[in-house]
């Protein structure tokens, strides 16, 4: 799929930032960057750097993006991003920052590309838009509590979930969230024990574990970690088979070196870097049947959007992470979209023309 989009033309005039910032309903302030890239005739591309550190946001709006104004193609600026140091404050705390903002930068220059030449995604890669089903991702808090769960189906009765679990999460709690929402409702279970070093990671527990693989028989198991104690409530195909992957996923490379094929993937963009790595990923895991859904990093602008078209396209009936950026605000105000989402019929770019 890459090969449809390497040879389009783009011309960069300039480039510009603009700070982001947000409360979320995770109790942390969101702060993000929007990058514009500018060319000929006011047509602007935008991208969006979902980086964490609010630091290095403040840097980049201190120092200003690199110059990269000229005429590439997508594939050309691709190439030229290897060489051009998106950091000019310093190295980022963690290297995956890189990926986060190399995506910022690549996306604008697709949308920007598409938009030069009057095209949109779907169309240049003979592809629908196809209404995207999306699962709202929530934290139950410290103590563990199912207030939020209710809230949120007060407002959208049919809404299915993506959580958290944590070890406090005790037999009480897990009969709370049966309770409230439906055993079928939670569609992902996010263990994350492949996080290292971040304020999320939750370490090892075989009790939690198999209490919620239990509890919720027909949800996506989502980065577990595996250790002595752990695996061997893996060892079952059928428990095996409801694992995903997430954190540790940058890339082909790290797709293929798995403990196993894996039957599901939350496809994050950012994490790739570059669009050529995404797409030939999302190929593999296509041709293999891999069950794919997008991921969502609390963006604040356009990038929202992008991962919204990106399910519409490839894995629209997945339970994605990509719910409108309200539901990520700490208090749900009325009248949100609902799930699915339509995609409206002009989405010229790299863009989600609706709400969301």
């Amino acid at each position: 799929m890459y090969d449809r989009l390497a040879d389009l033309p783009v011309t960069i005039s300039s480039t510009s930032t603009a700070r982001l910032e947000r409360e979320t309903s995770s109790e942390f302030t969101r702060v993000t960057t929007e990058i514009t890239l500018r060319g000929p005739n006011d047509v602007v591309g935008t991208g969006e750097d979902v980086t964490y550190e609010t630091a290095e946001h403040d840097a980049l709006a201190e120092h200003g993006m690199p110059d990269l104004a000229g005429e590439y193609t997508v594939g050309g600026l691709s190439s030229r991003l290897e060489e051009v140091d998106l950091f000019p404050a310093g190295p980022p705390d963690r290297a995956v920052f890189r990926n986060y903002r190399r995506w910022g930068v690549e996306s604008a220059a697709l949308d920007l590309a598409l938009r030069q030449a009057e095209t949109d995604l779907a169309s240049r890669l003979g592809r629908a838009l196809e209404p995207v089903r999306f699962v709202a991702s929530t934290r139950l808090g410290d103590p563990p509590t199912v207030d939020r769960l209710e809230r949120l189906r007060e407002q959208q009765p049919d809404l299915e979930f993506k959580l958290d679990p944590t070890p406090a999460w005790d037999d009480a709690v897990v009969s709370q969230i049966q309770t409230a929402v439906g055993r079928d409702a939670v569609r992902i279970l996010d263990l994350k024990g492949q996080y290292e070093g971040t304020d999320v990671d939750v370490p090892a527990d075989p009790e939690l574990y198999g209490r919620v693989l239990e509890a919720f028989p027909s949800a996506v198991v989502e980065d577990p970690a595996l250790t002595e104690e752990t695996e061997p409530l893996f060892d079952d195909p059928d428990v095996r088979r409801r694992v995903s992957w997430d954190a540790p996923i940058h890339g082909l490379e790290d797709v293929e070196a798995l403990p196993w094929e894996p039957d599901w993937l939350n496809v994050k963009p950012s994490r790739f870097g570059s669009i050529e790595s995404l797409l030939e990923t999302i190929d593999y895991c296509t041709e293999r049947d891999v069950c794919l859904y997008g991921g969502g990093q609390f963006e604040l602008g356009v990038g929202r959007g992008q991962l919204q078209t990106l399910a519409a396209l490839w894995y629209p009936d997945g339970p994605n992470d990509v719910a409108p950026r309200a539901y990520n605000d700490p208090t749900l105000e009325a009248g949100v979209p609902s799930s699915p989402l339509e995609p409206a019929d002009d989405h010229l770019g790299f863009r989600w023309a609706s709400s969301g």
